[in-house]
């Protein structure tokens, strides 16, 4: 793993989008077993993959997964919890807000 360069692979992957009562996500699986890391970013390529609701759509797609360097993967590893508490903000009180 290169400690301040990252590297880049295309990978073949299923692009599945659902817009159904019941479901409501879009995921994608790489076809050939690649793992995303901490850090690393995927870029899906073609043109936004669109369900009208009641539908689940799924194509073949082509995606980049750029590889993030050590350093980088150290640091999301180190920060990645501080960041995630961020998501966490609440607070609770006696008043009732309209």
């Amino acid at each position: 793993m290169p400690l301040f360069t990252k590297t880049r692979e295309d990978v073949p992957c299923t692009v599945e989008i659902s817009h159904r009562f019941e479901a409501l996500h879009a995921h994608v699986r790489f076809n050939n077993g690649a793992v995303v890391h901490p850090g690393d970013e995927v870029l899906v390529h073609g043109a936004p993959v669109m369900a009208a609701y009641g539908e689940v759509v799924v194509e073949d797609r082509t995606a980049t997964i750029t590889r993030a360097s050590a350093i980088e993967r150290l640091w999301t590893r180190l920060t990645g919890d501080l960041e995630f508490m961020e998501l966490c903000e609440f607070s609770f009180s006696d008043e009732v807000t309209l």
